[in-house]
């Protein structure tokens, strides 16, 4: 993709940091590596926070994990309002999530990911007193033609005009949750068809917002703080996204709104994230359409990384091989 300020990019480069916060991913997927199929989530989860702990306290920045692993009594690392990085260098938000799936990878299933979100200090909506968010993404095909308050039906029908496609050409991925039914029937009846994901709808959206990905659309119920780390990716994408809360019960309602939350807004995408100085960093733990997973090769272990960044709307992809003797012992960090 090219920025739209090649020049001044290329007269004064700046730091991207997500070049060295993918060391971070890179590590969290590589320590989950050993869980892949073994049936322990929790496991898989605890050796990726310690892994990506680690590697995040080397990078020169002052981060505030505004999207954690929870609260500080539940997750002792890299817990909400948490601060990370050296101290020196830039102010940001940060969301992490060391294991996005962490049940695909205690099944061995696909699209588990690795992921890091950054911003400017500030512009990251923290909704993360409201777990559930109600999203709909596309690429920029979808921009002033989809609205998350149309119906189904009517957003697909304007999706595929834009596109120059029929209707039956379209695949939206939808978590597979008792939740959706009814979308999912409204979805076939207008004649598109479905991806049905079991868990990992951060690679839902960024794989709807991709040019060159089977996927045309992502909707439904998920998680907000994955809903924050997906907008961070569609900043560099170009693509569209909205997300609704959607609290589950009225405590949860009252928590969102003292927290500052308009439960009944539809946050835009710079609502989501303000400002296009944003990084995203993703590395693949088990094979998926958007990254090939954690592989053991003899004496080394391959990942592959996905690095984008908003404000030159760039994107790297970054294959690494690393000695398995220098990661996969229990002393290697």
């Amino acid at each position: 993709m090219v920025s739209t300020d090649t020049a001044s990019l290329f007269l004064h480069p700046d730091r991207n940091i997500a070049l060295e916060l993918v060391r971070a991913t890179e590590a969290a997927a590589i320590r989950s590596y050993p869980w892949i199929g073994k049936g322990d989530k929790l496991g898989a989860d605890g050796a990726a926070v310690d892994a990506m702990r680690a590697f995040l306290g080397t990078v020169d920045f002052e981060g505030v994990v505004v999207i954690g692993e929870g609260e500080k009594d539940a997750a002792p690392m890299l817990f909400n309002g948490e601060r990370v990085g050296t101290g020196r260098g830039p102010a940001c938000d940060i969301a992490v999530d060391p294991i996005d799936g962490t049940s695909l990878t205690a099944a061995g299933r696909h699209n588990a990911l690795s992921v890091i979100a950054v911003s400017d200090r500030g512009t990251m909506l923290d909704a993360s007193s409201v777990f559930y968010m109600d999203k709909i993404v596309t690429d920029a095909s979808g921009i002033g033609v989809v609205d998350i308050r149309k119906p189904i039906g009517e957003n697909l029908r304007a999706l595929a005009a834009a596109k120059g496609k029929d209707v039956s050409e379209l695949r939206v991925a939808v978590l597979n949750r008792d939740r959706h039914e009814r979308l999912i029937a409204d979805i076939r009846e207008a004649g598109a068809g479905t991806r049905l994901m079991s868990d990992g709808d951060v690679a839902g959206g960024i794989n709807a917002a991709r040019y060159e990905s089977r996927i045309d659309m992502c909707v439904g119920i998920g998680g907000s703080p994955e809903g924050i780390t997906t907008a961070c990716a569609i900043k560099a994408l170009g693509g569209f996204m909205q997300g609704v809360l959607a609290p589950k019960d009225d405590a949860e309602r009252a928590r969102g709104e003292a927290a500052g939350l308009d439960c009944e807004r539809v946050y835009e995408l710079d609502d989501l994230v303000r400002g296009d100085n944003t990084f995203f960093v993703a590395t693949g733990v088990t094979d998926g359409e958007l990254l090939d997973g954690v592989r053991k090769k003899g004496p080394i272990v391959r990942t592959e990384s996905i690095v984008l960044r908003g404000k030159s709307g760039t994107i790297r992809r970054i294959v690494a091989d690393h000695l398995v003797e220098k990661w996969l012992v229990d002393d290697a960090l």
